[in-house]
């Protein structure tokens, strides 16, 4: 069994930064993809970054250039710098990962999420 638990959201005015983690920690050989999904109120759930064991990572559309995913394999930690925030940014942030693919709708492992929220 695997816990992901996220850290480092909170409410940011519009601009700023943020940087969320989320470490995965249990009874696991390994994690292949990690990757940061989100849900806004009366949306559905999104996709926002994913980062594959190989070292690729890929966006949604609305947050590229101002997103980054990056990963620390040896802690197991996944993080998400999100930088120019957007009112539009404001979600639930759930970390999510998998132990054998690294296709990020393919993911079994979910975080209890973290509340990003930012002002205009």
């Amino acid at each position: 069994q695997v816990q992901l638990v996220e850290s480092g959201g909170g409410l940011v005015q519009a601009g700023g930064s943020l940087r969320l983690s989320c470490a995965a920690s249990g009874r696991f050989f390994s994690i292949k993809g990690m990757g940061w999904y989100r849900q806004a109120p009366a949306k559905q759930r999104e996709l926002v970054a994913a980062s594959g064991s190989g070292g690729m990572s890929n966006y949604a559309d609305s947050v590229k250039g101002r997103f980054t995913i990056s990963r620390d394999n040896a802690k197991n930690t996944v993080y998400l710098q999100m930088n120019s925030l957007k009112p539009e940014d404001t979600a639930v942030y759930y970390c999510a990962a998998s132990g054998n693919s690294d296709t990020p709708y393919e993911y079994d492992y979910w975080g209890q999420g973290t509340q990003v929220t930012v002002s205009s």
